[in-house]
C-alpha cells in the first residue's frame, strides 16, 4: 500500500497530471483498502469511528469529522480515562442525510452493527440479548458545541424483555424499570415526536395519587404501571413504541440527524454564526448507570468556576440519578466539592471517587491547556468519564482564566488570548448595578451567570421575542428554561428559574450568551397561567413589572436599579496589555462627540478613524443654520449660513484634537444628501420659515425638489463639494483653524480630511484642489500652518475597481463596508432584514453580511483594492476600514489577512478589536 501511494505522489511531481489523473488515475489499482482515488485516499466510506479500552480511531483534532464530542470521546481514550466504549457515526453522513431525502448511505448500518459488535466485546454485553443485555446512549455533537440544541437518547435497546434481564444482572428490579419509563418517555418525545406533557402529567399523577413528592420514591411496581400506561399513551396517539432494539437504533440515530434542523438548533447557529452545512456527528456509546443504586450518581463538573474564573474544582452531582436529571433543572443538584450550603458534597459522600475526579480533573486541563467541562457518572462507585470539551465561561472568568494559566506556566501569552472570545468582551464593558443604589431583595438563588440585568416581567421565551421587538427590555422568568427557549433567553435582558443548578440549562446557555442569570431560586413560585411570581418575602411579581438581578451574587431585586459602569483594571487591563504588544493593526474609533471621543480612548482606541461632520449639525442650535444653507438661492446665501455654521464646526473639532491629543483624527466632509436636514412636519415648517424670513410654502417647495427617488446613489458625498465647494471650504477651514489653534496651546494635532462616496480619480482631485487652496489661503492669513493629510473612502464597486488611479491622490484609505456592502450586494440594510433571514435560513449566507463581511464577494473587491493601492503606494498608502464591520471580530481577521493597517469601530467594541487583531496576528502571523 504504501509503495503505492507512494509512486502516486512521485507521478504527481513530474507529470502534468490533471489529465493523467482523469484517463488513468481513476481506475489505476486495486488492493485491500479498496480502490484508490488520485489523492490516496480510499473511496470505500469510512462512516463509523470507534473508541474504548484505551484505542481509539479519531483523536482530537478530527472534530470536523466527529464533532467536538466524538474527537474528544477518542482523545479520553487516548489518554487514559475510563470511557465507556463506543463509535462515532461522522458528520460526513448528516451531509449525505439531508442531501439524499433524509435516508442514509447503503452501508451505514452494517458499519453500525460492526460498531456495536466493538462496544459489545469490550464491555461483555450484547445488545439485544434476553439475558445480559447492552444499552447504548445516542448523542449528538457538532464540531462547536451547541448545549442542549440537539436531541439525546438514553438507555436504548430496552424492551418488555431486556428490561427483565437488566433487572436480574443488577438485582434490582427498580432500577430497570426507572431505566425503562426514562427511555419510553425520552424515546417517544425525542424520535417519535409526541407530546412529552402527556408522559409528564401521567408521571405527576402517580406521584400526586401516591403521595410521593420526588420521583426516587416510586417503587418497582409502580415503575411497571408507568411504564404500561406510557406505552398505551403511544398506542392512543398513534405513536408506537417499537421493542427492536435494532429498529430503536436506526431511529435513534435519525432523530440526532433530524435535530440539526430543529428550529432551535437553527436559531442557535443563527446567533453564533455557524454554517448549516456543518452538521452534526452521532456517538453510540455504552450506557452506565448513575440510577443503579444509592451507591451510584451522575454529575457535570468545570475544571475552574465557569462564573468566576477561579482555580477551584467546581461541579455537581445527583446521587440515583442520570445525566438529563442534572442538567434539565429536574432535581436541584448536589455541591462537588465541600461548602457552606448545608448539602452533602460529593467530596464527603464519596471521598474515593472524588479523588480520581481531581485526578482527571488534572489531567484533562494539562492536556488540554484549558479549563475543561466533564460529565462523569458513577456506577456502583465506579468513576466512568462521559465526556470533556472546553467549557462555556464568563467573560471575567475567561479574562481570569486566561491570565493565572499564563502565570501559572500552562499558556503563553500568545495561547492565552485565544481563550477569550474578543466578542465576550462586550459582556465586560456595560454597566452594573449601582452599588449606592437601593435594593430591596425579594428572593435569591444561585448566581448562576454573573452581570447586572433590569427588564420588565415575562414568562415565556415568545413573549420575550415580542416585547423586545416593541423595544422594550424583558426579563424572562421560568420555573425552569428549555433548549426551546433559547430565542427568548436571547432577547431577555436577564433570566430567572425556580428549579435548576449551576450546569443546568439555563445557567450554561446564559453563561455562553453573557446573559445574567439566576437559576434554581427556593423562594419563588412561579404560575405560568396567572403569569407571577411569588416570593416567600411575600412580593409579587406581575407580567410587566419591573425586575433587576445580580447574577453574580444570585439576587432577585424588585423594580428597576440603576446601573453604573465597570472598571477595566487588574487581569483584564493584563491582558489587554499583552494584546497590544502582540497585534499588528492600528484600532481607532468612530467618534464625532466630545463623549464618544472620551469613551474611545479610555477603552484604548489609537485615533479616531471616522468622525461623521453631519451628526454634528443636528444640535438644535445648529439645525436652522444649516436648513438655511440648504434653501439658499445662491452661492451667497449659502456662504452666508455656513459663516453662522463655521464657529460650530471648528469648537467641535477643537474638542476632538484635545481629547485624541497626538493621535490622528480622520473627519470624512458632509455625506448624506441634504433633504435628510429638511423639517418634515407643518410646525417645524413654520419654524424654519420664520428664522429665515421666507414663506411656508417657499420652505415646502425646496424642500420637494430637493427629494430624491433613491437618495444613497443620490446627491451625497464627494457629489455634495463638487457641486457646492463651499461647503467643503468651510468644512476645510473648519478643521485647519482648530487644529491650527490646537496646535499653539501644545495638543499635538494630526488631522485626516476624508472625501466620501468617490468613484473616480478625477472626482478626488476636483474636491483635494478644494481642500488645498483653502488650506493655503487660511496658512496665509494666520501666518500658521500644521501638516495635513486628505485620503478618501472606498465605498463604491467602482472605486474598489479602481484603487490604483485613486490611490495616486490620496494619501490614505477608509473603506466604507456599510456601503461598499449596500452596492456590492444591491441589498439596503435598512429593509432586507426578513429577506436576510430566510437567506440565512436557506445558506446562501451564514452570517448576516451588514454586522460580518461578506468575504467571498465584498471581500474579493477589497482585496482587489488593497492590491491596487499598494501596487501604486506600496506601504506608503495607509489602508483602514471604518463600517461597523470594524468591530467584528471574524472581519477583523479578514481585514489583517489582506494588509490593511487598521480598524475603525464604534467605542464599546474599540477592546473587542484590540483583541480580535491580537488573536488574528497569533492565527496568521505578518512577515516582519
Amino acid at each position: 500500500m504504501s509503495n503505492v501511494l507512494g509512486f502516486w505522489e512521485y507521478i504527481q511531481k513530474i507529470t502534468c497530471i490533471d489529465h493523467f489523473i482523469l484517463a488513468f488515475g481513476k481506475v489505476f489499482l486495486q488492493n485491500t483498502a479498496g480502490l484508490i482515488n488520485y489523492k490516496g485516499e480510499t473511496m470505500a466510506n469510512k462512516w463509523v469511528y470507534t473508541f474504548g479500552n484505551g484505542a481509539a480511531e479519531g483523536r482530537a483534532d478530527m472534530r470536523n469529522l466527529l464533532g467536538g464530542k466524538g474527537a474528544n470521546l477518542a482523545e479520553m481514550n487516548l489518554v487514559g480515562l475510563p470511557v465507556p466504549a463506543g463509535f462515532t457515526v461522522t458528520t460526513e453522513v448528516c451531509t449525505y442525510y439531508y442531501e439524499n431525502g433524509q435516508t442514509y448511505p447503503s452501508d451505514l448500518m452494517d458499519q453500525v452493527k460492526a460498531g456495536i459488535a466493538h462496544i459489545e466485546s469490550i464491555m461483555g454485553k450484547k445488545f439485544a440479548d434476553t439475558e445480559n443485555p447492552l444499552l447504548v446512549s445516542v448523542r449528538s455533537g457538532a464540531r462547536v458545541s451547541m448545549p442542549g440544541m440537539m436531541d439525546t437518547v438514553l438507555n436504548l435497546g430496552l424492551n418488555d424483555e431486556t428490561v427483565k434481564a437488566l433487572a436480574k444482572s443488577a438485582n434490582n428490579e427498580r432500577f430497570a424499570y426507572d431505566s425503562y419509563r426514562r427511555f419510553i418517555m425520552m424515546f417517544s418525545d425525542v424520535v417519535l415526536g409526541a407530546d412529552i406533557d402527556l408522559f409528564e402529567h401521567t408521571l405527576e399523577r402517580m406521584k400526586e395519587d401516591k403521595g410521593y413528592k420526588v420521583d426516587t420514591e416510586l417503587t418497582a411496581d409502580d415503575l411497571k404501571d408507568l411504564v404500561e400506561k406510557f406505552k398505551e399513551i403511544g398506542v392512543k396517539i398513534g405513536k408506537v413504541f417499537p421493542q427492536d432494539p435494532w429498529e430503536q437504533l436506526k431511529l435513534g440515530i435519525g432523530a440526532v440527524f433530524g435535530s440539526w434542523m430543529s428550529k432551535k438548533a437553527i436559531t442557535y447557529r443563527k446567533l453564533n454564526n455557524i454554517p448549516g452545512d456543518w452538521g452534526t456527528a452521532v456517538n453510540v456509546q455504552a450506557m452506565v448507570f448513575g440510577n443503579s443504586d444509592d451507591d451510584s450518581a451522575t454529575g457535570v463538573c468545570f475544571s475552574r468556576d465557569p462564573a468566576t474564573g477561579e482555580n477551584k474544582f467546581y461541579g455537581e452531582y445527583l446521587i440515583n440519578a442520570q445525566g438529563e436529571d442534572v442538567v434539565a433543572g429536574i432535581r436541584t443538584p448536589q455541591p462537588m466539592a465541600k461548602d457552606d450550603s448545608g448539602r452533602v458534597s460529593l467530596e464527603e459522600a464519596m471521598p474515593e471517587v472524588y479523588a480520581q475526579l481531581v485526578d482527571v480533573r488534572d489531567k484533562l486541563e494539562k492536556h488540554y491547556k484549558d479549563m475543561q467541562d466533564m460529565e462523569f457518572t458513577i456506577e456502583h462507585k465506579k468513576l466512568w468519564m462521559l465526556q470533556c470539551r472546553n467549557g462555556k465561561r464568563t467573560a471575567a472568568a475567561a479574562v481570569r482564566m486566561a491570565v493565572e494559566m499564563v502565570e501559572e506556566g500552562l499558556l503563553t501569552k500568545e495561547e492565552a488570548i485565544l481563550r477569550v472570545g474578543a466578542d465576550q468582551l462586550n459582556h465586560l464593558l456595560h454597566p452594573m448595578l449601582d452599588p449606592k443604589a437601593e435594593k430591596k431583595v425579594i428572593a435569591t438563588g444561585l448566581p448562576a451567570s454573573p452581570g447586572a440585568a433590569v427588564g420588565q416581567a415575562v414568562f415565556n421565551a415568545e413573549d420575550a421575542e415580542s416585547w423586545k421587538k416593541e423595544g422594550k427590555k424583558v426579563m424572562l422568568i421560568r420555573v425552569e428554561t428549555s433548549p426551546e427557549d433559547i430565542a427568548g433567553m436571547n432577547a431577555a435582558q436577564g433570566v430567572i428559574t425556580a428549579r435548576g443548578g449551576m450546569t443546568s440549562h439555563a445557567a450554561v446557555v446564559a453563561r455562553g450568551m453573557g446573559t445574567p442569570c439566576v437559576s434554581g431560586s427556593p423562594d419563588i413560585k412561579i404560575d405560568y397561567e396567572s403569569k407571577t411570581m411569588k416570593t416567600t418575602s411575600g412580593a409579587v411579581i406581575h407580567e410587566g413589572d419591573w425586575v433587576s438581578i445580580d447574577g453574580a451574587k444570585g439576587q432577585i431585586i424588585e423594580g428597576a436599579v440603576p446601573t453604573v459602569s465597570v472598571e477595566l483594571t487588574g487581569n483584564f487591563g493584563t491582558l489587554m496589555k499583552w494584546v497590544d504588544e502582540i497585534k499588528d493593526l492600528t484600532v481607532k474609533a468612530n467618534a464625532e462627540t466630545p463623549k464618544d471621543a472620551k469613551q474611545a480612548r479610555d477603552f484604548g482606541a489609537e485615533g479616531i478613524g471616522l468622525a461623521r461632520t453631519e451628526h454634528m449639525f443636528f444640535d438644535p442650535s445648529r439645525i436652522q443654520d444649516m436648513r438655511e444653507m440648504i434653501l439658499a438661492d445662491d452661492e451667497a446665501g449659502r456662504r452666508a449660513a455656513l459663516d453662522k455654521l463655521l464657529p460650530y464646526q471648528k469648537a467641535d473639532f477643537v474638542e476632538l484634537f484635545k481629547i485624541m491629543d497626538g493621535l490622528p483624527v480622520t473627519i470624512r466632509l458632509i455625506d448624506p444628501p441634504l433633504h435628510e436636514f429638511l423639517p418634515h412636519t407643518e410646525a417645524d415648517m413654520e419654524e424654519l420659515a420664520k428664522h429665515i424670513g421666507k414663506s411656508v410654502e417657499f420652505v415646502k417647495s425646496r424642500s420637494e425638489a430637493l427629494k430624491e427617488q433613491n437618495p444613497m446613489l443620490g446627491h451625497r458625498g464627494c457629489r455634495l463639494a463638487i457641486t457646492y465647494p463651499e461647503i467643503c471650504e468651510m468644512q476645510t477651514r473648519a478643521i485647519l483653524s482648530a487644529a491650527i489653534e490646537c496646535k499653539k496651546a501644545g495638543v499635538r494635532v494630526f488631522p485626516e480630511i476624508e472625501v466620501p462616496l468617490v468613484g473616480s480619480k478625477k472626482e478626488v482631485d476636483i474636491v483635494k484642489s478644494v481642500i488645498d487652496a483653502t488650506a493655503s489661503a487660511l496658512f496665509a492669513e494666520t501666518g500658521d500652518s500644521v501638516e495635513y493629510k486628505v485620503g478618501s473612502m472606498i465605498e463604491l464597486p467602482r472605486a474598489a475597481l479602481l484603487a490604483n488611479e485613486i490611490a495616486e491622490s490620496c494619501e490614505f484609505f477608509e473603506f466604507g463596508t456599510n456601503d461598499l456592502t449596500q452596492t456590492t450586494l444591491g441589498m439596503s440594510r435598512d429593509d432586507t432584514g426578513k429577506i436576510l433571514d430566510e437567506y440565512r435560513a436557506r445558506g446562501v449566507y451564514v452570517a448576516d453580511p451588514f454586522a460580518s463581511v461578506d468575504q467571498l464577494g465584498v471581500g474579493l473587491l477589497i482585496k482587489d483594492a488593497v492590491s491596487k493601492a499598494r501596487s501604486t503606494k506600496g506601504e506608503g498608502i495607509h489602508l483602514g476600514v471604518c463600517g461597523e464591520h470594524g468591530g467584528d471580530p471574524e472581519s477583523i481577521q479578514f481585514f489583517h489577512q489582506v494588509g490593511f493597517n487598521s480598524v475603525s469601530c464604534s467605542p464599546f467594541r474599540v477592546p473587542i478589536a484590540r483583541l480580535a487583531a491580537a488573536q488574528a496576528a497569533v492565527k496568521f502571523p505578518r512577515k516582519k
